[in-house]
């Protein structure tokens, strides 16, 4: 079966200071846990805010590095989810579901792309 990775994108100055909710935080493990057990999630992880990360960038042959917060950045992956699923339909239909988990100030996008196999 293929498998799709769902790149959670946020706008990471319009998040809550205090992070996701408790009622929030508990609909997202109800739903991992029904999609561990269907087989279909692989792996899923939050990522730490920008202002801990460092971009490396090639260009030209050189290499140069730029330590967070990236302030040009609106929209930031701040997780993702690793799902193998009969087909991208059914990748996208658990996306809908995950994003549906989130209270309506949230402004939440993913990209769900299959991984090239081989």
């Amino acid at each position: 079966m293929p498998r799709y990775l769902s790149l959670i994108r946020i706008e990471e100055n319009d998040t809550l200071a205090g992070g996701p909710s408790p009622e929030l935080v508990q609909r997202m493990e109800k739903l991992m846990e029904e999609m561990t057990k269907a087989g279909v999630l692989l792996d899923t992880a939050g990522l730490t805010p920008t202002a801990q990360g460092t971009r490396v960038h090639y260009e030209g042959g050189q290499l140069s590095t730029t330590d967070g917060p990236f302030t040009e950045s609106k929209e930031v992956i701040g997780g993702y989810a690793l799902m193998q699923a009969k087909d991208k339909a059914e990748a996208i239909e658990w996306t809908k579901r995950f994003l549906k988990t989130h209270e309506e100030h949230w402004t939440v996008t993913c990209e769900v792309r299959e991984i090239m196999e081989g």
